[in-house]
């Protein structure tokens, strides 16, 4: 099986990605990290630049894990992307970031992590940036 880490370049994404390095390792699965966004003409802060791919590369490869990086920039929602590769790989565990928000906040803006945590069929882990 394989663990997923929805990826964001924040320290909730580093976060998440920190421990899914951790997961993988001590049950022997294989990694797959996902950044995703539906992009457009609108700078979409939840998407990895180069600089920051790089990084996540290459803290995968030193790793050692089996691990591969991927980006999704083509129209779809984020939750979507990240539903159907869960569904696909299949994924024994979603591991997610979350970011402190204010209640107005959640209330206004939504919250992609609630999206997935009530629509994502895999176990989901749920971190917080220290």
């Amino acid at each position: 099986m394989t663990i997923l880490v929805a990826y964001a370049p924040r320290p909730e994404g580093r976060a998440a990605l920190s421990k899914g390095i951790q997961m993988a390792t001590a049950q022997n699965e294989k990694l797959v990290v996902v950044n995703a966004s539906p992009g457009g003409p609108t700078r979409d802060t939840s998407l990895a630049d180069a600089h920051d791919a790089e990084w996540v590369t290459r803290e995968l490869n030193n790793s050692g894990l089996d691990a591969e990086f991927k980006q999704f920039v083509r129209g779809k929602d984020a939750v979507e992307e990240i539903q159907e590769l869960a569904e696909s790989l299949p994924a024994s565990l979603l591991v997610i970031g979350l970011r402190k928000r204010t209640p107005v906040g959640k209330l206004i803006m939504g919250s992609t992590a609630q999206e997935i945590l009530l629509t994502v069929d895999c176990p989901v882990l749920a971190v917080k940036a220290r």
